[in-house]
């Protein structure tokens, strides 16, 4: 048995034993749990009613690093002791879209921590195919942002940023701050965030942000276009969800969009006529598509300073606390490290 987080119910989970899970198909690696993350996904399974789907009674947590204690019989490019980093979301490599490729509009897949067991544990089980193994040197505290980075990573390959190019990031939550460095670290000339909670806006400075509009307090619109001589920024990332009629509206004539965020629930009006006119790019990216290594490279070059992005750091059985810090936006990135019992 093992110490887990187990999602048991609408806005509750459990930390309880569970079964330590054994490997059932040849392709699968065991891995010891070295350090896992709340992320916001995890906030909206939680939410009431939930604005998130997941599957009742599975251990939750879709972020994190391990080391492999055990392989298939099959698994050939990981062996016992390597340190590995995943991508939570397998895909079936059979179906339609993946066969054209698009692995992230998989039509059969499951998630790690969302659908099926993840890694708010002791021990979790995953594909081989999903891992990405890492080197020794690499902090669990830096690797812990491979997943939602490699999503980040995905989504500014898209917009090919040219050296020299403006930015305006929507929202300074996690996924706005790892657009704020990755632009920042691809070349981008001035980088704007616009963000509502003076915390956040703080850390978006930190992160590489040349200023920080609170839209609340003055016309975002307005401000953009004086810091642009009227003409518009040239790359808008949205990590928000309800903002694409702000980015069109920032964006200067052939300029780029990129929309992150997501909320289900929203219906944003859209001005189809400026789009068309002024011949806006417009980019929607989901998770990451063959992004990790590379994410796994950025990581271990050191470019980016992703531990400053850490709030907190607590044992499993704390996770309750970690989630209200989340909810209340006092949080950024909450780690958990599994404890057994002999150490507790």
């Amino acid at each position: 048995m093992m110490n887990a987080i187990v999602f048991s119910g609408v806005g509750e989970t459990t930390y309880m034993k569970v079964p330590k899970p054994q490997i059932k198909k040849a392709d699968e690696v065991l891995l010891k749990i070295e350090a896992a993350s709340i992320c916001g996904t995890d906030v909206h399974i939680l939410s009431t009613p939930p604005s998130y789907p997941a599957t009742q009674g599975i251990v939750q947590g879709h972020e994190f690093v391990g080391r492999v204690v055990e392989v298939g019989a099959d698994v050939t490019s990981l062996k016992v002791g390597d340190r590995v980093v995943l991508d939570p979301n397998v895909f079936c490599g059979e179906c339609y879209q993946c066969k054209k490729g698009n692995f992230n509009m998989c039509e059969e897949v499951y998630v790690l921590g969302i659908t099926d067991n993840g890694g708010f544990a002791e021990y979790t089980v995953a594909p081989c195919k999903m891992c990405v193994k890492i080197s020794e040197d690499l902090p669990a505290e830096v690797a812990i942002f491979a997943e939602p980075l490699t999503c980040v990573v995905s989504a500014v390959n898209k917009v090919r940023l040219l050296p020299g190019e403006s930015v305006l990031v929507l929202g300074a939550g996690p996924i706005g701050l790892y657009f704020t460095m990755l632009l920042k670290a691809n070349g981008a000339g001035k980088v704007i965030v616009s963000e509502v909670n003076p915390k956040r806006a703080e850390y978006a400075l930190k992160a590489g942000a040349d200023r920080v509009i609170n839209p609340n307090e003055v016309d975002l619109v307005e401000e953009i276009m004086k810091e642009t001589d009227g003409h518009g920024i040239d790359v808008v990332a949205e990590a928000v969800g309800t903002l694409i009629q702000t980015a069109i509206d920032c964006v200067r004539p052939k300029g780029k969009v990129v929309l992150f965020g997501m909320d289900s629930s929203m219906r944003p009006e859209v001005d189809q006529f400026k789009i068309v006119r002024n011949e806006i790019e417009l980019y929607g990216s989901f998770i990451g598509l063959n992004t990790l290594p590379a994410t796994v490279a950025l990581m271990e070059s050191g470019l980016i300073d992703l531990q400053q992005l850490i709030t907190h750091k607590l044992p499993l059985k704390d996770f309750n606390i970690g989630l209200e810090a989340m909810r209340d936006g006092s949080a950024l990135e909450v780690i958990l490290y599994p404890e057994s019992d002999e150490n507790e």
